[in-house]
């Protein structure tokens, strides 16, 4: 019987030992699962318990180095100790995040902060990116619940092992039991926590995300009525110059009237896009004002060029095609005007008596006048208003014993006949003119008058011409006005006396061949 017993109680104890054994190896496998996963909560757990070692030991040292101090041990046991004291506080130190609270950094509430204002539609794109922001902020938070989860079930696992440990040799695993729930209760605080903390992000989220898709909204409608504002402008500003077209015949002052309706439309909607989307208008007037005051005063002659630019367009006093005379520094220029920007009026140089006169026989420049000069300078319009005529002259000389009379007689005769088209054209156009000036009977026939000079008689002739092209009219009436001196007995060309022409800054030498040519007055 005893027998019998024995070989139970040996039987029994193989059993069980086999047993221990079997769960010592699987306690094994997830211990070493458990210490070579890369998840984030074992590191910092790590971390913690590593921290509670430390501050063990130094505690311990310090307990030690007291002692051998007060007893005065051995120096060497001494200075040892100092060192590993230093070592174990500079550990201690590294690791002062993990003192209390391991999973702080992962359970907490991210706060919410810096959230957008959208106040313009380049606002919505940062505002896009911050709920994008907050949602991988969110993600990121539930990836670690899910990395949480899994570690609590292998800790379980862990536990039921040592509990059945515990039962079979209670004195051996009493300790790794207890060490073991204290674990599971760190991390299963950490998890309510961490679901506490998304729960509550979550609504931040949702909150934050709609109070910037009404934001967004409101932007996006607020965009488009200023998109339409915009439209109709172009659309207004398309419709007057259609009507320009249609009922301006004049097609240099309808170029005036595009070039000053796209001007002011530009300027509508970018005043539409700035009063529309500043938060503050004043602030911006009163720093355009102080920039403004400075921009004058550094680049005057640009906005003196913009404000004779706007004289320009607002009087009417010059448009495109107009026949116009300049002036500068002893220079005079002649041509049509093919341009008026905001800085230059763009003239091309035409070929007329300024080009014999004054520029060696050369033409066909393009001149840029800066706006500016109408303030400072005298810029002449030959044909303003609509006149296609202006006074041009000739004059020729004739000796004291001269048909004075007659010749006076066939000049008159001979301008009034080439002239009459011009005279008539200019009486026509000088009616239209009383509506806005003091015009009274203006006299467009040609005058001619005859002035006595040292040498001899000087006879004037003043007849009204194109403005675009007065040449052709001068040489005809300058060759059949000599034609008619020549024929006739009583009538002598003075060669003796030479005209002075004011024009020229450079005094010529007198010929000395007799000219009997006309020579002529007007630049154009």
């Amino acid at each position: 019987m005893l027998r019998g017993l024995l070989v139970v109680g040996i039987f029994l104890g193989m059993l069980e030992a086999e047993n221990i054994a079997d769960l010592q190896t699987k306690l094994s496998h997830l211990q070493h699962q458990l210490e070579t996963s890369d998840n984030i909560w074992l590191k910092k757990f790590k971390n913690f318990e590593s921290y509670g070692k430390i501050s063990v030991e130094i505690q311990k040292i310090q307990e030690r180095l007291k002692k051998l101090q007060e007893e005065k041990g051995d120096p060497l046991e001494i200075s040892a100790l100092k060192h590993s004291l230093q070592a174990l506080q500079h550990q201690e130190k590294l690791l002062d995040l993990y003192k209390t609270h391991p999973f702080k950094d992962l359970v907490e509430k991210p706060t919410i902060t810096n959230m957008p204002n959208v106040t313009s539609p380049f606002g919505i794109i940062g505002a896009l990116s911050f709920i994008k922001s907050l949602k991988i902020k969110y993600t990121t938070m539930q990836g670690h619940q899910k990395s949480l989860h899994q570690v609590l079930e292998l800790l379980a696992q862990e536990l039921e092992i040592l509990k059945e440990l515990q039962a079979l040799q209670p004195k051996k695993w009493a300790t790794p039991l207890y060490q073991e729930q204290i674990r599971i209760i760190e991390f299963s605080n950490a998890q309510s926590l961490l679901k506490a903390s998304l729960d509550t992000y979550a609504k931040d989220i949702q909150e934050a995300d709609q109070s910037i898709k009404t934001q967004i909204k409101d932007q996006l409608f607020k965009l488009l009525y200023v998109l339409l504002g915009a439209l109709c402008s172009v659309l207004l500003a398309w419709g007057l110059k259609k009507l320009s077209h249609k009922y301006l015949y004049d097609d240099e002052r309808s170029y005036s009237i595009n070039k000053a309706i796209n001007f002011v439309n530009a300027n509508v909607i970018v005043l539409i896009f700035l009063f529309s989307y500043l938060e503050n208008v004043s602030y911006l007037v009163t720093a355009i004002g102080f920039m403004g005051a400075g921009f004058a005063i550094a680049m005057r002659d640009l906005f003196m060029s913009v404000l004779g630019w706007m004289t320009l367009i607002l009087r009417g006093n010059l448009h495109v095609g107009d026949r116009v005379q300049v002036s500068k520094d002893g220079n005079t220029y002649v041509g049509d005007v093919l341009d008026i920007s905001m800085l230059y009026i763009t003239i091309f140089e035409d070929v007329t008596m300024m080009t014999y006169l004054k520029n060696n026989g050369r033409a066909g420049r393009i001149i840029f006048v800066p706006n500016n000069y109408i303030f400072t300078g005298l810029l002449s319009n030959c044909s303003h208003l609509g006149s296609k005529t202006i006074w041009d002259s000739l004059e020729f000389f004739l000796t004291f014993d001269s048909n004075h009379q007659k010749a006076v007689e066939i000049a008159t005769q001979i301008a009034t006949t080439c002239a009459q088209t011009y005279s008539q054209m200019a009486q026509a156009q000088f009616s239209k003119m009383r509506t806005k000036y003091a015009f009274r009977n203006v006299d467009a026939s040609p005058k001619v008058f005859i002035m006595p000079e040292k040498d001899g008689m000087r006879l004037f002739i003043s007849y009204l011409a194109d403005a675009y092209n007065a040449l052709p009219l001068r040489s005809v009436i300058s060759l059949q006005v000599l034609q008619a001196f020549l024929k006739s007995k009583d009538i002598f060309v003075s060669a003796s006396l030479k005209p002075k022409i004011e024009e020229d800054p450079e005094p010529k030498e007198p010929s000395p061949e007799p000219s009997s040519s006309p020579i002529p007055q007007n630049p154009v």
